[in-house]
C-alpha cells in the first residue's frame, strides 16, 4: 500500500500524463502526493561579475514555469475526492539526483515520472532524466508515456 508518491514534473505533455497517473494512484490508495519541479541553476556566467538582473529574470521565469506545472497537478487533485498535495521547487544541476534525493527525504514510497519516449540518436543526444532516475533510485519508479 502506497502512502506517499513523489511526482517529478516539468510541465510537459509527458509529465502531464504522469501527473494524471500519479493523482489517480494517490486517490485510489489514499496516499499523499508531492509534486517536485527541479530548476537548473542559472546557466550563464558573465565575464567578471555575474549579472544579478539576468539571474533574477531567469529565476522568476523558472518559478512561473514551476507554478504553472504545479497548478496543473493541483487542478487534477481537486477533481473528485481531493488528494493532499505538497509542492516543491528545487534548484539543482543534477535533476535526476534531486528527484531521487527528495523522494527519500520526503519519505515517498514511489516516484512517478513522465518519459518523452525518444529513441535512437535523439535519446543519445538529449539524454534522459527518466533513465537516470531509474538507474539511481532504490524506490519503485513508475514511468508514464
Amino acid at each position: 500500500m502506497l502512502k506517499h508518491i513523489l511526482l517529478a514534473t516539468d510541465g510537459s505533455t509527458a509529465s502531464d500524463h504522469a501527473a494524471a497517473l500519479a493523482v489517480d494512484l494517490a486517490r485510489s490508495m489514499g496516499a499523499k502526493l508531492t509534486s517536485l519541479y527541479a530548476v537548473d541553476p542559472y546557466p550563464y556566467l558573465a565575464v567578471g561579475e555575474m549579472s544579478t538582473e539576468g539571474v533574477q529574470y531567469y529565476m522568476a521565469a523558472a518559478q512561473q514555469e514551476a507554478s504553472a506545472a504545479h497548478a496543473k497537478v493541483q487542478a487534477l487533485c481537486n477533481q473528485g475526492s481531493t488528494v493532499a498535495l505538497q509542492t516543491i521547487v528545487v534548484e539543482d544541476r543534477a535533476v535526476s539526483k534531486a528527484i531521487v534525493e527528495n523522494a527519500h527525504s520526503e519519505g515517498a514510497d514511489m516516484i512517478v515520472i513522465g518519459s518523452h519516449g525518444r529513441t535512437g540518436i535523439a535519446k543519445l543526444m538529449l539524454g534522459s532524466i527518466t533513465t537516470k532516475v531509474l538507474a539511481e533510485s532504490t524506490l519503485p519508479v513508475l514511468v508514464a508515456r
